[in-house]
């Protein structure tokens, strides 16, 4: 595999309206979030080489998303990186000020010391897929939130709008899927990992196609490498003698959230999951903490499917 070094590291500090773009100790710009100011910070880029360019941003609620397509399409490097932790890097060099252009500083800083690897370009349907896998969840939460509402009203036309509402978001949550689903059978590649997602107790669609969606990078990361990734990867909090409790924290909340549900449902319908879980409860751990544990075990065993082309079995790797 080649390693390739990036000379030239860009910090961009991203939110709804603008873009800070720091490209080096003394040199940082404003520009708007959107194709015109995109095209000026290729302007800019073009006084580096390509090759060597590596353009880190944060993750901001897919504030970012567009940025990061158009500078992929353009052969840019792009990495996106976790917010938390460039600002405790930030803390650590004693940056206490905060402001969009220190914040494009930092980011930059921590991009050359960290060495982040960049994300692997999408294809205009990768695109078309991540956003409508958004729309779905989106749509899911307002639905729910209509839900709430039809609990306590107690007005017979308030009771008839919010079942108008819960009807429409149903309509336009199955066109989605429908469209969903059309993208996954027209692409082989995604249509085999899909059902070989699915293989195990637990995973339906929905989580296959959130998996397939938010985690491209399932099947070509180590085990630790992706439950850190997604964020289920226990972080120890020691000091000499003391013995923090171990958490989680950080990573990809879609993916977490769709691989909580499928853990729940294998912790009752999947044999092995269920022992599994059992034997941490009969332990004394916290239903939470077995809980978690459940989906890091899920992930990893889906990561290793993956990774080496293997069908689910049962009696191998969810036991031991």
């Amino acid at each position: 595999m080649t390693i390739i070094t990036y000379e030239t590291n860009i910090g961009v500090d991203v939110s709804k309206k603008n873009l800070d773009i720091s490209l080096n100790d003394e040199t940082c710009f404003t520009v708007t979030n959107e194709k015109k100011g995109f095209k000026k910070i290729l302007r800019e880029l073009k006084q580096f080489d390509k090759k060597s360019i590596r353009v880190a941003v944060e993750a901001t609620g897919n504030y970012e998303r567009r940025l990061v397509v158009f500078l992929q399409e353009n052969g840019i490097a792009v990495c996106v990186v976790n917010p938390r932790r460039v600002r405790d890097y930030a803390k650590a060099l004693g940056f206490l000020a905060k402001n969009d252009r220190i914040d494009a500083h930092v980011i930059r800083l921590y991009t050359k010391t960290s060495d982040p690897t960049p994300r692997e370009p999408i294809t205009k349907e990768d695109q078309l897929l991540d956003s409508l896998v958004l729309r779905r969840s989106q749509l899911v939460k307002q639905r729910t939130a209509e839900m709430h509402y039809r609990e306590s009203a107690v007005d017979i036309e308030a009771q008839r709008s919010i079942e108008r509402m819960i009807n429409q978001f149903d309509k336009e949550i199955d066109k989605i899927e429908c469209k969903i689903k059309e993208i996954i059978a027209s692409r082989p590649d995604l249509d085999v990992l899909v059902k070989h997602i699915c293989q195990i107790k637990g995973i339906g669609e929905i989580t296959a196609f959130n998996l397939v969606a938010n985690l491209p990078e399932l099947g070509k990361l180590s085990n630790k490498e992706i439950s850190a990734l997604v964020g289920v990867a226990p972080f120890c909090r020691d000091s000499g003698t003391l013995r923090g409790k171990r958490t989680i924290w950080g990573g990809r909340s879609e993916v977490r959230s769709a691989l909580y549900m499928a853990t729940l449902s294998a912790i009752r319908f999947n044999p092995p999951i269920k022992v599994f879980y059992d034997r941490l409860i009969a332990k004394g751990k916290l239903k939470k903490v077995a809980q978690v544990a459940c989906m890091r075990k899920l992930l990893t065993v889906l990561n290793s499917m993956v990774k080496n082309q293997t069908d689910w079995n049962p009696e191998h790797g969810l036991i031991a």
